[in-house]
């Protein structure tokens, strides 16, 4: 199961962090890991050349199933990178609405 965390630092909305496998479906055919993946990639690419921040990102690259990605705080506040988590957030929320045995967005 992917457990998902939305982080805040000092109530802005400062990045988020990804654990575990969807185990939904074979290897290259898991298609909630394949969706969580795209909008997590999708969402570091797009903050880094969008909104022209470079987002701390920590990977595990041999094993896969952790990624934490995080905005410094004096960058979190601006716009367009709330514009971007935000729906990062959206998207996750969504995958987790309609895949709930594979996914879960763990609230503080």
């Amino acid at each position: 199961m992917i457990k998902t965390r939305f982080l805040y630092n000092d109530n802005a909305f400062c990045g988020f962090l990804l654990k575990g496998h969807a185990d939904s479906g074979e290897y290259g055919y898991d298609i909630v890991c394949a969706a969580v993946s795209v909008l997590a990639i999708n969402t570091v690419n797009s903050l880094e050349q969008l909104a022209l921040v470079k987002p701390q990102v920590i990977s595990d690259e041999k094993n896969g199933g952790f990624l934490k990605v995080n905005v410094n705080l004096d960058q979190a506040n601006d716009s367009p990178v709330q514009l971007l988590l935000n729906s990062f957030e959206l998207g996750m929320r969504s995958i987790a609405d309609n895949y709930q045995d594979y996914i879960t967005i763990e609230d503080e």
